[in-house]
């Protein structure tokens, strides 16, 4: 019979995490997957097209089963925010409750926010069976830096829930190696804890470069973002360095390729226009992810940013991997981890986040770079991405806590 895998997300396709694919493989791998997920709405804030609170509740994708319960849509405000994250704990405790399925695991995908681990470890403790969460995101210091709440009632209590979850996972594990560290000065023995790098999907890979609609085909050095628009990403640093940039008066053009959506957008654009550097940018809407490899392909090099604070020094983004696997030259404007890998793998260069004098710098060194040179930095990234974020080893590894796992009954920390 095969092993059941309970999947507690509250993102999902056909909003685009890791988490998808990861699921994929385990169906691949003949176990059988449902996740547990809210209704997408993410990152715009309003329901997709075709989804509401009596509508697609259910549906099938690559085999997996996937349950949406009720949630309130992250709107553009902290409190429809705020009520986006609890709505999905509060169905989350009902559907614990009253559902009939019967799970060999739980596996907690824990993107902000962490109050989605909730209901998983509620699941996995009535029915006794080993819990799996899998850190991206450090709580409380997330919600401290994002939204900018110091009040040390409120951070000692979601301190308390993190403790809590912690304490009712039988193994934890996380994006960096600094997660590590953090996570077991919260009096997790460092045995439970494990570090479990993100890899990319097999879309991800090298492309040979051609023009698209998108992106002027002209002589203009086109670096690529693609990905989620917002706060924490730190790309109010750009136009500061446009205009940096463009004083030089450079031989060659520079262009900012900004592909995707988020709560900063338009917060972004207006700081474009305000800069006069509105001919340095080009803002494409959100794009499939399988077709991101075609943009990159389009592009001399991907940029990479990350706002200066001690948390995000401990982040490694999962963009880092999925340029990486497409071989193409990085530039990186990050403090910590990404900094590290980028300079070990001679994958690009980096500046330390924040920085607006040294990312114009390492931006127009990069740009003076020949064919030849900007090819071998491309081939260094891959060469390290297939090294040390193989995705068949880390599966492979994960297959195996599975069934070192399989007779445990609900193992808790303390």
């Amino acid at each position: 019979m095969k092993k059941h895998i309970l999947v507690i997300a509250q993102y999902f396709y056909p909003e685009q995490f890791r988490i998808n694919d990861i699921c994929t493989e385990w169906v691949n791998r003949g176990y059988k997957v449902t996740v547990i997920t809210g209704i997408p709405n993410y990152p715009q804030g309003k329901y997709y097209d075709g989804y509401g609170m009596f509508k697609k509740r259910k549906e099938m994708y690559n085999g997996i089963e996937i349950i949406r319960i009720p949630l309130i849509p992250r709107g553009n405000t902290s409190i429809m925010l705020a009520l986006n994250y609890l709505s999905f704990v509060l169905s989350g405790f009902f559907w614990k409750l009253f559902t009939k399925i019967k799970a060999d695991y739980v596996f907690i995908f824990e993107v902000s926010p962490m109050t989605q681990a909730l209901p998983g470890v509620w699941y996995a403790k009535k029915e006794k069976i080993p819990c799996y969460l899998y850190v991206q995101d450090l709580w409380p210091e997330n919600v401290e830096i994002i939204t900018g709440i110091t009040n040390k009632h409120i951070i000692g209590a979601i301190g308390k829930m993190v403790d809590y979850i912690y304490a009712r996972c039988t193994k934890i594990f996380t994006t960096s190696n600094s997660f590590v560290e953090s996570i077991e000065k919260r009096n997790v023995p460092r045995e439970l804890i494990e570090y479990w790098p993100q890899y990319a999907e097999d879309f991800y890979r090298p492309l040979d470069k051609e023009s698209i609609a998108e992106i002027p085909n002209d002589d203009a050095f086109n670096l690529i973002f693609a990905g989620n628009i917002g706060n924490a990403q730190g790309l109010d640093i750009l136009p500061k360095v446009a205009v940096l940039i463009k004083r030089k008066q450079l031989n060659r053009n520079i262009r900012f390729n900004i592909v995707g959506d988020g709560r900063y957008k338009e917060t972004l654009v207006e700081m474009v226009k305000s800069n006069n550097v509105d001919d340095m940018f080009n803002f494409i809407p959100k794009q499939p992810a399988n077709r991101i490899p075609e943009f990159m392909a389009a592009c001399n090099s991907a940029f990479l940013c990350l706002t200066n604070s001690p948390l995000f020094a401990m982040t490694i983004p999962a963009k880092l991997q999925s340029y990486m696997a497409c071989g193409i030259p990085i530039i990186a404007s990050a403090d910590g981890e990404t900094s590290q890998i980028i300079k070990e793998s001679n994958a690009g260069l980096s500046s330390p986040a924040g920085d607006v004098q040294k990312l114009s710098e390492i931006i127009i060194e990069i740009s003076s770079k020949s064919s030849k040179e900007l090819m071998q930095i491309g081939f260094n990234a891959k060469n390290y991405y297939d090294k040390n974020f193989n995705k068949e080893e880390l599966l492979n590894r994960m297959d195996k806590h599975f069934r070192d796992n399989l007779n445990l009954e609900g193992k808790q920390i303390v």
